[in-house]
This record gives structure tokens, sequence and C-alpha cells, in this order.
């Protein structure tokens, strides 16, 4: 895998709440970049799921050492996905 893209599964349903209003975060995934378009993803997570539904998060660490995932939404980050990108 060249690179790791952070994807944003936001919660869709329209009882939410009106359209002008941002959608949840419900969990922040890992997937591997498409090596054709390097600024795409994979179809799946590293966890599995299927990222057609999901939002480019555009986070990429600054520094060696940060987390994988915008560091706001550490308790929404997958916790599978973290541990295939700790096994690569």
């Amino acid at each position: 895998m060249g690179g790791a893209i952070v994807l944003l599964e936001l919660a869709r349903d329209e009882a939410i709440g009106p359209e002008d209003v941002e959608p949840a975060v419900l969990a922040v995934h890992a997937a591997g970049a498409d090596p054709d378009a390097p600024e795409d993803p994979l179809p799946r997570t590293l966890c599995g799921l299927d990222t057609d539904a999901m939002e480019h998060a555009h986070y990429q660490p600054a520094r060696p050492g940060e987390p994988w995932y915008p560091p706001a939404l550490y308790d929404r980050r997958c916790r599978s996905c973290e541990r295939a990108l700790r096994s690569l």
C-alpha cells in the first residue's frame, strides 16, 4: 500500500436535522490509496467496509509520530483500521 487515505463514515439520516446541518461523523476509517489515482481510496477500508459512501477527510499527519486520524476525532477512530495500519 502506497499510503493511507483517511475516510469519514457520516450519519446520513434525513431525520437527524435540516439539510444545511453537517452530518455527524460516526467513525474514522483508513483505506489504501488507489495506485492509479493516489488521491482516491481503494474500494474497501482496512476493516473491510465499502468506501463509496464515505467522505475523504483530506487529513495527513504533519509530522512523524502524529496519529493517522484527525486528533479531534480520537474517540471515533476505527480500532480495526488502526490495528491493520500497525501491522503494515
